[in-house]
Parts: structure tokens; C-alpha cells; sequence
């Protein structure tokens, strides 16, 4: 079969692509903006990829169009499809009949820590000998792909909240059935689908009314938000974890901590992650695994091989002594918690913050307010405000002379190279490539006497 993938290069649809190319189906897409890491993960696959959805790609004749959710009716491809009466079908949808069918499905769901928990999760599986399949919204660097077909029964997938298509309003998660599930947390976000958080928590208790019996629900026993979906009803199995739930996690000296069960020591961790978020999520995957058979001292031997997600704190390159990090943060609380992370690894240096605010929900700016409280761990802010349609500046106003609002991406790169020294680390937070800016700005401070 052929399939012609529109909106190819999202995290979730070139998974898609990549595990339609390797069940033997003859796979090309397109997209609006093409970049890597997902891009050359596709290239690499043998999949075929067309810039912009040009009208004329339905010469293409491909026996069903797969339609992501970045496309929306005006869309000229779309157009074309919908006039022809030619057979399409939402990503998820596709997935959950070709792929999912029959599988023992790990959904990992929550405003953050998606794509990490779920890596871990499948890397733990790996480990255990389980050969799982998963699709990610990243690329786990154990793995080298954000996608594989795997082996019987297991597939380890993320779990959006965000709808699937335009013409299929419910969450792409309702979709995948799953046996096991981890929900991470639940906060407000998504604003351009969602009108309050009370939107979102119906979307999760609709999630939670697709489990089975004999399944399990993981859940952040500190999150209210999440009691509030488990109150609404409830037929599965669950097992609360963090603060005041059955697992819990102690961090130790050297990076490593302790996971208890019903408060005896299960486990001890010892890994070359930071941060109290990757802790958490390291605990989810942990129960997850754990429903699936694998003990948790099995878990924490995997975990301390775990070399995480591009895009996670990913360290892109030092030059003169300025450490420049890559990561997928978009949410104010995201950043926060990753600032906080790298509070370690800076030492005595500064941190300089360097933000998109890219997202659908930042580009309305209703977390304009929430802005400058996450961004107060940086020694330094810099925000690339270039077409974003309102002016950042005033909702940084209370960080001071920290911060600072650029238009234009060579201005930004100009301020920072001219404001970083020996020992400071640079992180660069978007869900997008940012224009390239991590190469532009390790290309600049090569290129800056700092004798």
C-alpha cells in the first residue's frame, strides 16, 4: 500500500511514517517546514519527503492519504483530497488499526515529561529483552529513531492530548487503547483547542474510560488535576507514585536515588540524568515497567544506561568555555524545571536563557503573566520575539536589565555572543529549530576573541 503522509515532519506523524515504511508499505509525505532531527530520520528511512502541499502532489495516486493535525480545511492538498473523494484517515487512527491492534499498549500521557518518560520506558523494556515497539515525540538516543515495529506484545507510545485531526476533535489518546498508563500531570495548555483546564481533564477521563480491568493506571499522586479525571470515574487498577503515593523516589548523593515501594527500598538509581522532573519521570516509567513485568532492580540496571531524548538537554557543542545546550521546553513550567536542572551543570557559571516562545498556546500569550516567574532561575533572559504578534517585553519587565526581546535572529545571537564568558552555559529552549540558532551561535562565539 502507499501512503501519502501530510504533515509529515511533526514528532508523531514521521513516527508514523517510520513504522508504516517498516510494516513494507511504500511511504511519502509532506510539510510546510522541514528540519531535522526528524527530517533526516525520515531521509534515512527511504521515505520520500515534498516541501508544501502543493495541489498538484494528488498525481501522487497513493491508496490512502494520512492527514496530520497541523492540516486544516483551505489547505490546497486537502482541498484536492476532499473533491476527489479520495480515501484518507487521521494518524492516530491509521496507527491504532495497523500498528496497536492486539498489543499490549504502554500509553504515556501528561502536560510534561511525555517524550522522556516514554523513552525510559521503552529503553527499560529493551533492556528487560521485551524487543518493545514505540513511537515517541523525539528521538531516544538509545534507540536512534523516534520509532520501531519492535516485537509482540509490547509498544510503548506517547500519548497527546491535543486533537487528531481536523475533521476528528478528540484527543489523538483515545484512540491508542492501551493496557498500561502513566499520567505524568495535567495543567492548563494547548489554548488555541482548549478553553480551560475543565476542557482538558474531560479528554483525560475519556482516556481513563479506555482502560481495561486487568489494566493499570500510573498516576502523579500529588497532581489534583489528575484526581479530579479519577473521580469522575474509574475501572482500572491504580497505583499512585511521588509525594504521598505507594512508589516514591529519594534523591542520594552523586545523582542517584532510591525508588520505595508502600515504604521499603525497591531499588537504588544511579544515572547521569539531573533534575527533580527526570526523577519523577524516571518513577512513572518505573511502575509502568514494573505492571509489565520487569522488577524494579531489573529498571534501575536499565536506567543507568539511559542516555535520554534529543532535544533534552542536549549539549550541542563548548566553545571558549561557553556550554551550549539544546532543549524542548515551551511551557512555563518546563522551563522552570529545566532551568533548574541545569543549575548543576553550570557550577559557577551563569545561566543564560534563550527562548521561541513557538508554541500555539505562547503565540496567544495567555502564559504571558506566568513568564518572567519561570525564567527567574537565569542569570540572563533572551527572548526571540521575532513574529510573534505581541510584544514579550513587558511581561519580562519584572526580571529587569536580565532580560531581553530581539526581533531579529542575528541581533539575538549578536547579544548573547557578546554577553557569554568562560564558564557560562547557554540554553536554548524551543519546540521548533529556532532558526538554527544553536549552530549560528557556537559559529559566532568561535568567532569572538575572548583572550
Amino acid at each position: 500500500m502507499h501512503l501519502h503522509i501530510l504533515g509529515i515532519c511533526g514528532t508523531f506523524m514521521a513516527g508514523v511514517a517510520v513504522l508504516a515504511r517498516a510494516a513494507g508499505h511504500r511511504v511519502t509525505g509532506c510539510d510546510a517546514n522541514v528540519y531535522p532531527p526528524m527530517s533526516d530520520q525520515l531521509r534515512a528511512a527511504g521515505i520520500e519527503l515534498v516541501e508544501g502541499y502543493g495541489a498538484d502532489q494528488i498525481a501522487l495516486g497513493p491508496d490512502l492519504w494520512v492527514i496530520g493535525n497541523v492540516v486544516t480545511r483551505g489547505n490546497p492538498l486537502m482541498e484536492a483530497v476532499l473533491e476527489r473523494g479520495a480515501p484518507y484517515a487521521s494518524g492516530p487512527q491509521w496507527l491504532a488499526e495497523h500498528v496497536l491492534a492486539g498489543r499490549w499498549v504502554l500509553a504515556v500521557a501528561g502536560t510534561h515529561g511525555k517524550t522522556t518518560t516514554g523513552a525510559m520506558l521503552a529503553w527499560i523494556l529493551e533492556h528487560a529483552g521485551r524487543r518493545p515497539g514505540f513511537l515517541i515525540g523525539g528521538i531516544p538516543q538509545n534507540f536512534g529513531v523516534s520509532a520501531r515495529l519492535g516485537e509482540a506484545p509490547f509498544f510503548v507510545i506517547e500519548a497527546d492530548e491535543y486533537d487528531t485531526a481536523f475533521f476528528d476533535k478528540r484527543s489523538k489518546f483515545v484512540h491508542y487503547r492501551p493496557r498500561t498508563v502513566v499520567l505524568n500531570n495535567l495543567e492548563y495548555d494547548h489554548a488555541d483547542i482548549f478553553p480551560d483546564l475543565g476542557a482538558i481533564e474531560t479528554q483525560f477521563h475519556h482516556l481513563v474510560r479506555t482502560i481495561p480491568g486487568n489494566g493499570l493506571i500510573a498516576t502523579n499522586a500529588a497532581d489534583a488535576a489528575l484526581e479530579r479525571v479519577l473521580a469522575r470515574g474509574c475501572w482500572t487498577p491504580i497505583e499512585r507514585f511521588g509525594p504521598g503515593g505507594e512508589w516514591t523516589a529519594r534523591a542520594r548523593d552523586g545523582g542517584r536515588f532510591e525508588i520505595s515501594r508502600g515504604g521499603q527500598l525497591a531499588a537504588t538509581v544511579d544515572w547521569a540524568l539531573a533534575g527533580e522532573f527526570n526523577r519523577a519521570n524516571a518513577l512513572a516509567a518505573i511502575v509502568a515497567a514494573h505492571h509489565a513485568g520487569v522488577s524494579p532492580a531489573a529498571t534501575a540496571a536499565a536506567l543507568a544506561g539511559f542516555e535520554n531524548v534529543k532535544r533534552r538537554l542536549e549539549l550541542r557543542g563548548t566553545v571558549r568555555g561557553v556550554a551550549v545546550y539544546d532543549d524542548f521546553a515551551h511551557h512555563p513550567t518546563a522551563f522552570a524545571a529545566t532551568i533548574a536542572a541545569v543549575r548543576d551543570r553550570a557550577g559557577d557559571g551563569r545561566v543564560l536563557a534563550v527562548f521561541e516562545p513557538r508554541s500555539n498556546t505562547m503565540k496567544l500569550g495567555v502564559m504571558a503573566d506566568r513568564l518572567a516567574p519561570s525564567l527567574a532561575g537565569a542569570d540572563r533572559v533572551y527572548c526571540y520575539s521575532g513574529g510573534l504578534g505581541w510584544d514579550p517585553a513587558p511581561a519580562l519587565a519584572p526580571l529587569g536589565e536580565r532580560a531581553s526581546c530581539h526581533a531579529g535572529l542575528d541581533t539575538l545571537v549578536e547579544a548573547i555572543a557578546a554577553e557569554a564568558r568562560a564558564g557560562d552555559l547557554v540554553l536554548v529552549m524551543s519546540n521548533g529549530g529556532f532558526g538554527g540558532v544553536h549552530a549560528k551561535l557556537l559559529a559566532r562565539l568561535a568567532a569572538t576573541d575572548r583572550r
